[in-house]
């Protein structure tokens, strides 16, 4: 692109995977732009749930801190932009910034986290990230001991049972007939998990706090918490534009460095993860933003990047 100066690494994305990823390069002396468009999806979070050192703290000052940490370095810049359009430049990139500016890369690294669908419920906008949430693990210590129900069919059982983990007090709602086998009901029985087919009407809370949730019957039920089903998506269709190649779970296919499956492409974070935590999206910042860095060496001195580790069979002896 004439007129333009190619940036030898972009990363597209602020949140934990793009951050940790621009330290790492920062730390190694590369010249890297991070373009934020600050929609990370924990945001609506009242804070991050088991992450070392940090357990609890509210996600945007996570992301404030990072931002503070880059700025010692004089290699990374960042800014507050949305990428709208991603394409290939020869053996490089082009991204399309909103307010129209295109930024040349040799090297993209993906970090832009993904979307979660919410079903479209009353009420549950209002409680997202706090009293209503989708992961356990983030947010079960938080709703310990109360009066909790999961919504929604997939994967019921398995949500149902995974959440009484935290509570004696347990409803699995299935907003309709439940398709449940016989095996799949006794053992929610077992465990005292009790099934409302009644379909939802809406979630009543007040100041973040879910009160009860009601029926299209006209009947409630008091609920402190409810899990939801909540399926991610990719945010808009950069990815694809750059040439990356999504899985059957609408994730982008990156091997164990990172690596998509376009020369110079990486991924990092819950746009190439299957289980979105913050912790594992910082630990996959720090790897592909390693091996980019691994690639620009090799680039440098004519050698092949470091291959991705193959699995070895390890014979089970008795």
């Amino acid at each position: 692109m004439n007129g333009t100066t190619t940036w030898p690494c972009v990363i597209i994305g602020g949140g934990a995977a793009g951050l940790s990823a621009a330290l790492v390069l920062g730390r190694a002396r590369r010249r890297v732009l991070v373009l934020d468009a600050g929609e990370q999806s924990n945001l609506p979070a009242h804070g991050i749930g088991g992450l070392l050192g940090h357990d609890g703290l509210a996600p945007r000052e996570l992301y404030a801190r990072g931002r503070a940490e880059l700025a010692a370095y004089p290699t990374i810049t960042v800014r507050d932009a949305r990428v709208t359009e991603g394409g290939r430049d020869g053996d490089g990139f082009v991204l399309t910034l909103e307010d129209g500016e295109r930024v040349a890369a040799e090297r993209v690294l993906l970090a832009v986290g993904m979307r979660y669908r919410l079903p479209e419920l009353p009420g549950l906008a209002a409680l997202w990230g706090g009293a209503a949430f989708h992961c356990p693990y983030c947010h079960g210590w938080e709703a310990r001991d109360g009066r909790l129900a999961v919504l929604g069919a997939e994967a019921a059982t398995h949500r149902a049972l995974l959440l009484r983990g935290w509570s004696d007090d347990v409803v699995l709602l299935t907003d309709g007939p439940a398709v449940l086998d016989d095996a799949e009901r006794t053992a929610l029985s077992r465990a005292g998990v009790r099934v409302d087919e009644r379909p939802v009407a809406a979630l009543d809370g007040v100041d973040g706090a879910l009160r009860a949730v009601r029926f299209e019957d006209g009947g409630t039920l008091e609920r402190d918490g409810i899990m939801v089903a909540a399926p991610l998506e990719l945010r808009d269709g950069v990815a694809v534009g750059l040439g990356a190649t999504l899985t059957g779970r609408g994730t982008v296919d990156v091997d164990a460095f990172g690596r998509t499956t376009v020369p110079g492409l990486f991924a990092a974070g819950d746009v190439g993860a299957m289980a979105p935590q913050v912790a594992a999206a910082i630990a996959q910042g720090s790897m592909a933003a390693a091996m980019l860095n691994d690639a620009i060496v090799a680039a440098e001195h004519g050698r092949e990047p470091m291959a991705p580790p193959r699995e070895v069979a390890v014979p089970v002896t008795g």
